[in-house]
């Protein structure tokens, strides 16, 4: 299994049934199989919501740095711009 798929399967399993369960989303915008650096964006509720950075820190960081320990560099895409 590659990079790209690791991460989409613990977003998955771990961690899309709870954004969606408030009405929101994430998707994996980028992955550099590579260097580890993975671009992720929320959507629906959870892409204006003020605890957006909470939820990507204490959720979606922690849940795929455990399970893909591929990944060296995470970002939240609303990070990015």
């Amino acid at each position: 299994m590659n990079l790209h798929e690791k991460i989409e399967k613990t977003l998955n399993d771990e961690i899309r049934p709870r954004l969606l369960a408030h009405g929101g989303n994430i998707e994996i915008v980028s992955v550099d199989e590579e260097s580890g650096r993975v671009v992720v964006a929320f959507s629906g509720a959870c892409a204006g919501c003020p605890y957006a950075d909470e939820t990507f820190s204490g959720l979606v960081s922690e849940e795929l740095r455990t399970r893909v320990p591929e990944i060296k560099e995470l970002i939240s895409q609303s990070d990015e711009e």
